[in-house]
C-alpha cells in the first residue's frame, strides 16, 4: 500500500555499514520477505571523479533504514530520502548529483557528477537468484530496464554498464584465498584474511590442494619454506583458473622453483603466472608484515584483473621475478 501524498516520510538512517553488494542485496530481499517496500539504488553513470565504482548499490526500506554506499558517505542520506519518495510514489526515478544537478546544495567532494537509478522493487526473485548464484560461487548479474522499470537476473557476469538501454550490474562471489603452509606466516595470514572478509581455505602441512577448491575468483598463496612440500599444490594451482598464484621465497629460491617446473614440463607462460617473491612490498621479515603484503598484493591483482578484462590466460604484469596475475 502506498503512502498518502501528505504523509511525512521517515528520516533515513544507516541500518548496516557495508559496501558489499551481496549484503546489500540480502538486506533488500529480507525486507521484501518481511512485507516492507524497498528501493534499490544503483550508480549507473560517472562523470569525472567518484568515490564508488559503477554498479555500486544502496537498498532503502520504507521505514527509512538503508545500507550501502553510492558515494563516500556524504550524499547517502539525501539519496535515501529520494528513494523514500520513489517508494511512496511507486515509480522509479533517476537522480543526478554533482555538476549539473538540480540539487545545487549537494556537492561531491571528489568533483564531477554521478547518476543514480532508483528502482522500486516489485519482487524479490531477481535478488534471490543472484544471491543463490553467489552462494554457489557463480558469477551473476542484474539487468535494469529503466523504460520498463523492471529488474531481471542474468547468468554470468560482464563489466557493469549500459547495454541497449538497460544497465547491467555485475557480481562475483567473495574472493577465495587458499593458503598453503604450516608456519606462523600461515596462521597470521589466515587471521588477517578473515578480518578482511575473504573466503579462506587453509591447506596445512603436506596436505594437498584439491582442484575443486579453486575457481576463477580464487587466489593461491604458498607459504611453505620448502619447495618439495609446495610442488604438488603449485602444480594444481597452475592448472587452475585462479587469478593469483604467489609463492614464498627469495629470488634464488624462485629460480630453483622455475627450473623444477620446467623439468616437469610447464611452459614459460604458466611459470610466469607465479608471483614470487610473494607480496606487494619486498623482504617482509615478520609474519604480520608478510600477511599484509600478501593480502594487499591479492587485492591489487584482483582489482587490476577486473579492470582490464577476464580473458582466459591473460594477465597483468606485477612486481617480483616474472610476476603475473592470471585472469
Amino acid at each position: 500500500m502506498l503512502s498518502k501524498p501528505d504523509e511525512e516520510l521517515p528520516v533515513p538512517h544507516h541500518a548496516v555499514l557495508t559496501d558489499d553488494a551481496e549484503e546489500i542485496l540480502a538486506f533488500g530481499r529480507d525486507a521484501l520477505r518481511d512485507g516492507q517496500r524497498v528501493a534499490l539504488v544503483t550508480l549507473v553513470a560517472i562523470r569525472g571523479g567518484a568515490a564508488r565504482s559503477l554498479g555500486a548499490h544502496m537498498a532503502v526500506r520504507d521505514d527509512g533504514l538503508f545500507c550501502g554506499f553510492v558515494s563516500g558517505g556524504c550524499v547517502e542520506a539525501a539519496v535515501a530520502a529520494e528513494a523514500l519518495e520513489a517508494i511512496r510514489a511507486g515509480c522509479d526515478r533517476r537522480l543526478i548529483l554533482g555538476q549539473g544537478s538540480k540539487f545545487f546544495d549537494i556537492v561531491l567532494p571528489c568533483g564531477g557528477a554521478i547518476t543514480l537509478a532508483i528502482h522500486v522493487l516489485r519482487r524479490s526473485d531477481p535478488l534471490e537468484a543472484v544471491l543463490a548464484a553467489l552462494a554457489a560461487r557463480k558469477r551473476a548479474g542484474l539487468r535494469y530496464d529503466a523504460a520498463a522499470q523492471s529488474l531481471e537476473f542474468i547468468r554470468g557476469a560482464t563489466d557493469p554498464g549500459w547495454d541497449q538501454g538497460s544497465f547491467i550490474a555485475s557480481y562475483r562471489p567473495v574472493t577465495r584465498v587458499v593458503l598453503c603452509g604450516r608456519s606462523i606466516e600461515l596462521k597470521t595470514t589466515i587471521s588477517l584474511a578473515g578480518a578482511v572478509g575473504y573466503d579462506i581455505v587453509a591447506v596445512e602441512g603436506r596436505a594437498g590442494l584439491r582442484p575443486e577448491q579453486l575457481d576463477e575468483d580464487s587466489a593461491v598463496a604458498l607459504l611453505h619454506h620448502d619447495l618439495d612440500k609446495e610442488m604438488a599444490s603449485l602444480e594444481i594451482a597452475l592448472a587452475s583458473r585462479a587469478f593469483y598464484i604467489g609463492a614464498l621465497g627469495s629470488e634464488r629460491t624462485h629460480q630453483r622453483r622455475c627450473d623444477e617446473l620446467r623439468r616437469r614440463g610447464f611452459s614459460e607462460a604458466s611459470i610466469a603466472r607465479i608471483r614470487a617473491p610473494i607480496g606487494l612490498f619486498p623482504k617482509a621479515r615478520d609474519a604480520g608484515s608478510l600477511a599484509l603484503s600478501v593480502l594487499a598484493d591479492i587485492a591489487a591483482c584482483h582489482t587490476a584483473a577486473r579492470r582490464v578484462g577476464r580473458s582466459a590466460g591473460g594477465g597483468i604484469q606485477g612486481g617480483g621475478v616474472g610476476n603475473r596475475c592470471a585472469s
